[in-house]
């Protein structure tokens, strides 16, 4: 069944000038920190928040994790707010050496591993030395945590990335003409594997499940550290995404007119 639509709280954010898709609260939380007048709403499972930043009027739909609540979260926020643009946001693994943890990946075509593709008409080119990388990007059905796997897929799919939701952002887009980009932040490099309790205290939602969080720190006490890690480097991917954002908009919010 299709989502609901996201209950409105008043007109003035009936309408979105850009409307943002995330996976999870914290990929955004920087970025929303930055905007004015901001509401927490609710449409079908999925939570909204509506704001301005400067004069945009901005929408973010946080999805939660994984392909189909990414498509229906973006299909409820295009019905109830019809922005000009959306935006798939947030974390990615990298595939490729040198993209490190805070580079932005931004993405010329979107690949799944059943050979569904969408090109973006993304005029710009990689640019290592501001940390900013141009290309595929791969939307896998499971989260890939050891860096052999990041490897191989990196290969076999020419993507320089890797996250769980950007392509049913972009079919979505596609199937209704609206203007669409990619812009994602790398929060685990080819530096070491994720450790594997992030699977099992990670909800669906994103929300961290507190008795799984239990359960792995009294099975490996070392666990804690490895956690500890990624949720820095989620950090630093949230600002540096934030910051990036920050030049992103009034360019986009322009070019919807």
């Amino acid at each position: 069944m299709p989502e609901e639509p996201a209950a409105i709280p008043d007109s003035d954010l009936a309408h979105a000038d850009i409307g943002i898709v995330c996976a999870l609260p914290m990929e955004l939380a920087p970025f929303l920190s930055r905007c004015e007048r901001v509401r927490n709403y609710s449409g079908g499972t999925f939570t909204f928040r509506g704001g301005r930043y400067d004069k945009i009027r901005v929408v973010v739909a946080e999805a939660g994790i994984g392909f189909e609540r990414a498509r229906r979260a973006t299909q409820a926020l295009r019905e109830a707010h019809t922005p000009k643009w959306i935006l798939a946001c947030g974390f990615c693994g990298a595939l490729r050496d040198g993209i490190a943890v805070g580079d932005v990946v931004m993405a010329n075509s979107i690949i799944d591993s059943h050979g569904q593709e969408i090109t973006v008409d993304l005029k710009l080119s990689s640019d290592p030395a501001r940390k900013l990388h141009v290309g595929r990007i791969l939307t896998a059905d499971h989260m890939v945590r050891e860096v052999a796997e990041k490897r191989s897929l990196g290969e076999r799919f020419s993507a320089i990335a890797v996250d769980m939701e950007t392509l049913a952002v972009a079919q979505i887009c596609r199937d209704t003409q609206t203007r669409f980009m990619a812009v994602r932040t790398v929060s685990d490099d080819l530096s070491a594997d994720l450790p594997p309790e992030v699977i099992s205290v990670t909800g669906s939602t994103g929300n961290v499940r507190i008795g799984a969080t239990l359960g792995a720190l009294w099975k490996r006490p070392g666990s804690l550290k490895d956690m500890w890690r990624l949720r820095e480097q989620a950090q630093i991917a949230a600002d540096r995404l934030a910051d990036f954002l920050d030049g992103v908009l009034v360019q986009l919010a322009a070019a919807g007119n």
